[in-house]
């Protein structure tokens, strides 16, 4: 490798359960943790997972 460079580890997908879906969902609408929180805690890289989750799964309205 050259000075200057570096390696950029390669962004997987991951498959996560309905039941890990509606927990982190559970967490983020009763105040557990925020939608930044959770992503930083479960390790979620995509920046729109979690708000997609809400707006299927969740009990409060996240269409905003």
């Amino acid at each position: 490798m050259n000075k200057g460079q570096f390696r950029v580890p390669k962004r997987t997908q991951k498959d996560y359960s309905l039941a890990f879906k509606l927990q982190l969902v559970d967490e983020i609408e009763k105040g557990a943790l925020s939608q930044s929180e959770a992503q930083l805690k479960y390790g979620i890289q995509g920046n729109s997972t979690i708000l997609i989750w809400l707006r299927k799964h969740g009990i409060l309205d996240w269409n905003c």
